[in-house]
Formats: structure tokens, sequence, C-alpha cells
């Protein structure tokens, strides 16, 4: 008899959609539907272990021995099955040995002229106290990123604060030198930027039109929502001034759909009353929702309960995302929208984000943090713009987060999308970056669970759906703005 063959339950994960099972193939996050062979011999493997042969004998009286011969061999190559041999490790490389930086994060002023009461950022001041980046600092950045990662084609200058139009005249000396820096080079330069809007004019909104920018709005929601929380300095509530010049901004600028960030912090959980107020009522293209678990003012943070409350609404939206897909309608729900993205296109990540491996935060003195939400925190930096990235000490970074070893990382049927969740959300729950994010575990299982579910429905009934709004998605560098 040769070798006993047995199911790789870290390898697979099941998903039923009506009558049909729906393989999630873990190591390579893509999903295959279940015929009849397929399903009876995983089933038969989970009860009884067995050879080969023993699989041809089960099967062959009721299926053509030549598919019985060919499922064998494709579970195999997919390690769904084996033999006990050693198994294809999901990361090949367990060291980061180098990054390619193509993102850089300028935090171009402390300074805010809100006071959002749940801001997790450390460095942030009021706006005569805001330190504002330097012109030599912004240019270091810039020519920082083509000594690190000179054979890039693509770059991206991502302007953060504070309120980073309060250094307006910093922004556009960066734009044009970075467009005539590029363009000399044969090089692809572009530009994002995360507002609060209350700054917009007509003729701000029309040179960033101009210039292509990624633009992302934080707002939370209708007036009663987003004043309890973003504030003047002097305590007032900012929704007035917010909706006048957002829906100014959704009017004038053309170059790229413009989505709004919300901020979900404590008693605040309706989420589909919040997108229909920013998607139908004000026109953004896309509402994404960041749900707030870990902030320094635990008064702030939504508790267990709510968050459960959160994915559960979420999944309501998500339901009302596809009917409407179904019917061919994007309705902007970004957090769906990019799980679905994921799943079609087999995203494999071993590390959560592009933190440290293509994008690093600079703050206002030129120095390197893992991304925006860093810069002002006790971790320390990875360099500074003027000597350039300590690769050495952010590989070991980057490659401690790498190793799963010993953590419920390791046979995780999400763990090659979720890659251990946020390298802040880490830092304030637990005080370690590295540290997977356990507390969202199961909630994140089941929102895969049901982006499976809502993929394969799509693929089903409207698969143009997603060549309609999933594959040009990738154009409006709508990944940059979500990490903001």
């Amino acid at each position: 008899m040769g070798a006993l063959f047995n199911i790789v339950e870290h390898n697979l994960h099941e998903v039923h959609v009506d009558a049909a099972r729906m393989l999630f193939h873990i190591p390579t996050s893509s999903l295959f539907a279940s015929d009849e062979l397929t399903s009876e011999m995983i089933d038969s493997l989970r009860k009884e272990s067995c050879s080969a042969e023993e699989l041809h004998a089960r099967f062959s009286d009721r299926f053509p021995h030549d598919d019985v011969v060919q499922t064998i061999r494709d579970l195999i190559a997919l390690e769904v099955i084996s033999d006990g041999s050693p198994l294809t490790p999901d990361i090949a490389n367990k060291r980061v040995d180098r990054t390619a930086i193509n993102t850089v994060v300028l935090n171009v002023n402390t300074g805010c002229n809100l006071s959002c009461t749940y801001c997790y950022k450390e460095d942030l001041d009021i706006p005569s106290a805001g330190k504002k980046m330097s012109q030599e600092t912004a240019v270091a950045s810039v020519e920082m990123l083509l000594k690190e990662s000179p054979d890039e084609k693509n770059y991206t200058v991502v302007f953060f604060g504070g309120e980073p139009l309060s250094n307006r005249p910093l922004i556009e000396y960066v734009v044009d030198y970075c467009e005539k820096r590029f363009a000399s080079l044969g090089k692809r330069i572009e530009f994002v930027m995360t507002t609060n809007a209350t700054l917009l004019t007509e003729n701000i909104i029309d040179y960033l039109n101009a210039h292509n920018f990624g633009l992302s709005v934080s707002i939370d929601g209708p007036k009663t929502v987003h004043d309890r929380n973003r504030i003047t300095v002097g305590g007032q509530g900012t929704y007035d001034v917010v909706r006048r010049k957002a829906e100014m901004l959704l009017s004038r600028y053309t170059s790229r759909p413009v989505g709004a960030r919300v901020t979900l912090t404590k008693g605040i959980t309706d989420v589909e009353t919040i997108w229909n107020h920013l998607f139908n009522e004000l026109g953004f293209a896309e509402v994404g929702f960041a749900p707030v678990t870990s902030g320094d003012i635990s008064s702030f943070n939504l508790e267990p309960e709510e968050v459960e409350a959160v994915f559960n609404n979420m999944k309501l939206l998500g339901r009302h995302y596809l009917a409407e897909a179904l019917e061919h309608r994007n309705i902007g729900f970004s957090n769906l929208h990019q799980l679905i993205t994921d799943i079609h296109e087999g995203h494999k990540k071993s590390l959560p984000c592009g933190a440290g491996l293509k994008m690093l935060a600079v703050d206002h003195e030129g120095e390197l943090n893992l991304c925006h939400r860093f810069t002002g925190s006790t971790l320390p930096t990875f360099g500074n713009v003027h000597e350039g990235v300590k690769q050495v000490e952010l590989n070991d970074f980057l490659s401690q987060r790498l190793d799963r070893s010993n953590t419920g990382c390791e046979t995780c049927r999400i763990r090659n999308l979720c890659s251990g969740g946020c390298y802040h959300e880490s830092y304030a729950r637990y005080g370690d970056p590295t540290h997977p994010t356990y507390h969202y575990c199961d909630l994140m299982r089941d929102w895969v669970d049901f982006g499976i579910e809502v993929y394969s429905r799509i693929m089903a009934e409207n698969p143009d759906f997603i060549t309609t709004y999933i594959t040009p998605r990738k154009e409006t560098n709508y990944e940059t703005l979500k990490s903001n």
C-alpha cells in the first residue's frame, strides 16, 4: 500500500453559498467552486486517511477514471491533501532583505485647525504652534525616494498633517519640483492628500484638479454624528462648513473619484445611515469606515459589543452592496469593495500593508517613520531623509512581523489577507507593533467569509460587475487613500 493521504486543514477553508461549496485556497488566496467529486473526496479524507489506490477504488465506480486521477493530482498540487511530505511554506523568504520605497508621506504641518477628540496623532498641535516642514526637508524626502529605489517606474507623494492645506505653499512647491524632477527621469509621479476639507476654496480645488490629486475627505456622517467629535479648537462642530466645502469639491473635481473616510467611535455603529448620507446625499464616490478600538483616549474606543455591531452592520450594508452589484450598480462601500478586490486578484500578503516595505512617513524634522500614524510616537524612527533609511533596523523590524511562528497567524485561514493586522493598532493595543491584532480575529474571519460569499454570488450572477468596477479600481489609487 502507498503513502496515506490526509487533508491539510490549514491550507483549506470552505464557505457554503446556497448549495455550492466554495473552496478558499489559503496559501494563494484563490477561490474555487468545488465539484461533486472534489467535495466527496475531501469529505472522505476528513473521515479517514487512505492511499491513492484506495481513493481510486472509492470513486472510480461513480466517476470517470481520468477525472479521479486528475482531481487527486490537483489536490496534491494545491497541497490540500498530503502524504506527510514537507509542505511549501506560505512565505518563501523568512527575512526581508531589502525594501523598495516608492511612496513617501510628508507630514507637512503638525498644526491642525480642528481638534477632533479621537485624533491618534501624537504630534498634533494647535494652528499657532504647528511645526511646518521646510522646503529643504521635502526635497530631501523626494530625493531619498530616488536614491533608495532608483529602479521604480511609479512614485507617490502623500501630503498629510495636521491639516495639510494649512501648509499650501509647501505643497505647491513640492508638486512643481516633483513634476519637473520625475519628468526629467522619464518616471511617473502622483500626488495624494487626505484633508478635513475646511480650507478648500475654488482656487485650491482647481489647482488640485489640474495636478490630478487623489483625494480623501475626513467626514464622519450626518451633522449629529460628525459634530460629536470633529470640532474646532474652540469646541464648535464643523459639519456645516465641511459639507459646504465637500459639495463644492464634488461639483468641481473631475480628475479622479473622491472618497470619504469615516471614523467610528464609541456609540457610533450605524454604518448604513452614515454611508447613505455620504454616498447618496453628498455624492462621494466611495465611503470607508475605520473603527476605533485602541485609541489613546479609551473613552472613545468602541466597546467589544459595539465592534461586533459595527461588523454586523457592515454586513447589512454588504447585502445592499450585493443586491446593487447584481443589478450592475456600485454603491461605493470601500471596505467590501477592497475585500472583493483582494479575493478576485488573489492577493497574498506576507505583511499587513506597505508601511516600511513600500512606504515611509517623514515628520517635520525629516525623521523616517513606519507610517503617518507613528509620527510623534515613541517607536524608534528608521533613519532620516538626509542620511537615508536604516535598512538593517527596518529589515529587522519587518522580518520580526514576517515570522508567524508561535502566533495564531501561523495556521489562521485569513493569514494571507490579514497578515496580523495594522501595525499601529497593535502598537496602541499591545505596545508592540509586531503583535497580531488578536482582538479582531474572529470578526475578521467572519468578514472574509462574508466577502467570499458576496464575491461568489457576483461571479455567478453578474461577473461583468467585476470587469466594470473592480478591475479598473487600481488606476484610482484607492489602496493608498485607504491607508491614510
